[in-house]
């Protein structure tokens, strides 16, 4: 039991670093107004998907926002797109 937990932690550990290469486009910081900071709120106390949404930001962008709330984490990250307005992309070709 101890090998296969250990072998399981030794993955993930490998894998961490495999966001850092995956390819996409970057994405442009729009500017803040008062619909991007209503959109920031939405998304970080409603749901991230809205957020996006209330941005008029790309379908794809909206489920995978709404997708990855599920994590905590990703709610600030979902704030800050949102607040900033960002059309397109990743950033820096992580998320």
């Amino acid at each position: 039991m101890k090998k296969v937990l250990l072998s399981i932690i030794a993955l993930s550990m490998l894998t961490l670093g495999v966001p850092a290469f995956a390819q996409g486009t970057h994405g442009v910081d729009g500017e803040v107004s008062g619909r991007s900071v209503g959109a920031a709120a939405l998304s970080l106390l409603i749901w991230p998907g809205i957020g996006q949404a209330v941005n008029k930001n790309t379908k794809e962008k909206n489920v995978t926002h709404a997708v990855l709330g599920l994590t905590g984490v990703f709610r600030i990250w979902s704030c800050y797109d949102a607040l900033v307005d960002r059309k397109g992309g990743v950033w820096k070709n992580r998320i």
